[in-house]
């Protein structure tokens, strides 16, 4: 069996969902696996979000040149944490045959602090397994990287062993400071989970890493494992692991900060004329994932109804595979949030999307956006007034197929100012 069809299976046999944009060398696994082809990669992962929100394991599969667009989302994930395995099969074309540039991917897993696994031609199945594992036991995405050497070996197939975990999203008592804290606690773990894990088969003063042919072998490239000084490291790519010898777990010494420690959560500005949108929604007792911007304030009290939010632009696709409601400002949805949008519309997937239709970006001091609604005649908007109380009862309601968009049009108050709760 060729690589490529033995990481299928693998995957088949690990994830409940699995996404992919097609592109050499990764075409045929996404084939293979009959994954869904989605518009972009940010979409892609962000669905898989959805579902992890959801309970369900999932896995996007892309190119390296696809990194590139989902890594708003990757790298969130770490800060806000997820419930069900997350898993990214990248496929590096490292010698850039059918690609507009050579990338490697691994990178990508010291910046998000996130496991990278590079299989090799005899733990496959285990590598696949493993991922799964630890992007629940460690609340954040798992990135295997594959490249064609191995998409081309001869292997045998074999089963590896599902160990099914719960991740958890990052308390909503903590400040986003005291997520990233959590976070890197997390990784602190995560570099002794790589430095146990057999795996990796690490002895002798020659040592490959992933598809390279022989013995021993580094499998984990990050959190790279320790390699004694003069070891020749033979690896695909740039010279990741070799230039990480003395890479270490971030050094956290602070306590994980709470609203309770700093006295306040930030809330909407005293005139906001949305209050009456988050007061209909809290009542209702709809849970929406929020976007960035205005709407992440409906994760704070006294509103309270935010699940997640996975960076700019990420609340339609998330929400369309988890809670069904998405709370997006108008700036965000034209900035990265319209291309999930489409997708959306074109698979009639039950959601309901509100907009903050204020034609400015609140958060970063006013600054004018376009007028959303001259873009949007294909998603036949219902346009309705902040103020308008009861044509907002009638309109927030999950739709039970398709989309069903809410643009509520309110101005920002001049003196706009955030509100402070005290705790």
């Amino acid at each position: 069996m060729k690589g490529y069809a033995a990481l299928a299976h693998a995957l088949g046999e690990s994830a409940q969902v699995i996404y992919t944009v097609p592109g050499y060398p990764v075409t045929e696994i996404g084939d293979l696996c009959s994954a869904i082809t989605v518009i972009n990669e940010k979409t892609a992962l962000e669905y898989a979000l959805g579902d992890s929100l959801s309970g369900r394991r999932s896995a996007v599969i892309v190119k390296h040149v696809g990194m590139n667009a989902l890594a708003d989302p990757l790298i969130n994930a770490t800060t806000q944490g997820l419930i069900s395995g997350v898993v990214i099969l990248v496929g590096d074309d490292t010698r850039a045959m059918n690609s507009q540039n050579a990338q490697d991917s691994r990178y990508y897993g010291e910046l998000a602090q996130c496991p990278v696994i590079e299989p090799d031609e005899s733990c496959i199945s285990a590598a696949v397994a493993d991922a799964f594992e630890v992007s629940e036991r460690f609340s954040r995405i798992a990135i295997i990287r594959v490249t064609p050497p191995l998409l081309d070996a001869e292997v045998e197939l074999a089963e590896g062993i599902q160990m099914i975990r719960r991740g958890s999203l990052a308390n909503p008592g903590l400040t986003i400071a005291g997520r990233v804290t959590r976070a890197e606690k997390g990784t602190a773990g995560l570099f002794d989970w790589a430095a146990r894990s057999p795996l990796n088969r690490i002895s002798g003063k020659e040592i490959g890493v992933g598809p390279t042919g022989g013995e021993p072998r580094v499998v984990i490239s990050y959190p790279p494992p320790s390699i004694a000084a003069g070891t020749r490291i033979i690896e695909i790519g740039r010279p990741f692991v070799r230039e990480h010898q003395n890479l270490l777990p971030p050094a956290v010494n602070r306590n994980s900060e709470r609203f309770s420690d700093r006295g306040y959560f930030r809330s909407l500005c005293k005139n906001c004329p949305y209050k009456p949108l988050f007061t209909i929604l809290k009542e209702r007792g709809l849970k929406v994932v929020p976007d960035i911007g205005c709407s992440l304030l409906s994760m704070n009290p006294p509103y309270s109804i935010g699940v997640a939010s996975y960076g700019l632009g990420s609340s339609v696709a998330v929400a369309a595979k988890s809670t069904g409601v998405a709370l997006i400002g108008d700036g965000a949805l034209l900035h990265s949030g319209l291309n999930s949008l489409i997708d959306c519309k074109e698979r009639c997937t039950p959601l309901l999307c509100i907009v903050l239709g204020n034609r400015c970006m609140a958060m970063t001091g006013g600054q004018k956006t376009y007028d959303l609604i001259r873009y949007l005649s294909w998603a036949d908007p219902l346009i309705i007034a902040a103020d308008d109380a009861e044509a907002l009862l009638d309109a927030l309601t999950v739709p039970v197929d398709g989309l069903k968009m809410v643009i509520v049009e309110g101005s920002c108050p001049e003196d706009a100012c955030y509100e402070k709760v005290e705790c």
